[in-house]
């Protein structure tokens, strides 16, 4: 079964694009930040699971439940390079979408700072667009329009799961 793609959010800053119905469970879905796709090794969503993930994102965005800048006065690369260098769990407090297989091939940390500000970078020595390793690149959106996008998508996605199950 296939469809047209859904987007929601902007590719500039971050947006949830939602492809092809796939069986068992799966749909294809790219996820871009900062004009950048993240999911360039795996665009295969299990839903069950991705659709918890967005939805608990969106709800931590919401409540404000996202550390402040870590280190006031600092870019955001700057800020991503001392939380990546950082062995201790003071960077996990960063960490950011963690949904899954899809965004493993990126290390991203998010902050409010009035935005919130998501830096990232990919970290797999096969990534297709090798001039990309090694810079960070940094997504500015505000929370509401965050939760709006992750949300909207997160309901398309819900819906069209429960319709394509098989009856029982």
């Amino acid at each position: 079964m296939t469809g047209p793609t859904r987007r929601f959010g902007d590719l500039a800053t971050f947006a949830v694009e939602i492809g092809e119905i796939e069986p068992y469970q799966l749909r294809v879905v790219d996820l871009w930040a900062a004009g950048k796709r993240l999911t360039t090794e795996d665009n295969y969503a299990f839903l069950p699971y991705f659709i918890n993930a967005m939805r608990s994102s969106a709800a931590q965005v919401r409540r404000r439940d996202v550390r402040p800048c870590p280190f006031p006065g600092r870019t955001p690369e700057e800020i991503f390079r001392l939380l990546h260098a950082d062995d201790t769990e003071f960077r996990e407090q960063f960490w950011f979408m963690q949904w899954g297989e899809t965004v493993d091939n990126v290390s991203t940390y998010a902050y409010l700072d009035d935005d919130l500000v998501i830096a990232f970078a990919f970290w797999r020595p096969d990534h297709p667009f090798p001039d990309d390793l090694g810079k960070v690149f940094v997504a500015r959106i505000s929370p509401d329009e965050f939760v709006a996008t992750v949300e909207e998508a997160a309901d398309l996605l819900g819906a069209e799961l429960v319709d394509a199950d098989p009856p029982q």
